[in-house]
């Protein structure tokens, strides 16, 4: 059994849609929720419902013990970022190499680094009247949006889109394809994922 803990900051529907895809896996569980944000809107969504909540604070995140404790004692084997909003530190990334991956709005590596994050992602996609954007699922390392690229998909980007229809367009790219990467990173089928777009796995 492979146990997830997922990182979460916002209103929580990867999350959501990560625990009811593996819901019935008997390989793999998610076995703890890990947020920032105590007014995150995931703590009353039904699918966290039994599955144990740390909440975490800056200090010892970044200064103290990472909560290397906390996931050492639950034998959590693999981080999920669905919304994290904070960077890893370095020591969670030396504890979990090559098993922490992030999902990013947007086809990295554009609008990718410190600050670009969910509204602020489509508003520059559309306000350079991009043709397409999409997500981009990869490992993560030390730095913004900079690990090694998992799997990236795109959809296509109107003139008239809105920030907000864009956003719609990406939410669905996510939920759609978040948990069977996440699967089949950590189940290991076939080495990593395939890319389904003709886009480079790496940089």
């Amino acid at each position: 059994m492979k146990k997830i803990a997922i990182f979460a900051s916002g209103a929580g529907s990867n999350a959501a849609k990560i625990i009811e895809y593996f819901q019935y896996n008997k390989g793999i569980r998610v076995s703890l929720i890990v947020c920032n944000k105590p007014t995150a809107g995931f703590w009353t969504s039904p699918p966290v419902a039994g599955i144990p909540v740390l909440l975490i604070e800056k200090e010892n995140f970044f200064r103290g013990s990472a909560y290397l404790g906390e996931l050492g004692e639950l034998g959590i084997d693999f981080i999920v970022l669905a919304g994290f909003l904070w960077k890893i530190p370095a020591a969670l990334v030396k504890a979990y190499p090559g098993r922490i991956i992030n999902i990013h709005p947007a086809l990295l590596p554009k609008y990718g680094g410190k600050g670009m994050y969910g509204h602020f992602v489509h508003e520059a996609v559309v306000q350079a009247k991009e043709t397409h954007t999409g997500i981009t699922i990869h490992y993560v390392d030390e730095f913004y949006d900079h690990g090694q690229i998992i799997f990236q998909e795109k959809v296509e980007v109107s003139p008239d889109d809105t920030p907000e229809a864009v956003a719609q367009k990406v939410h669905r790219l996510e939920h759609e394809h978040f948990p069977r990467i996440i699967e089949a990173v950590i189940e290991g089928a076939g080495g990593q994922p395939k890319n389904a777009t003709g886009l480079p796995n790496h940089r």
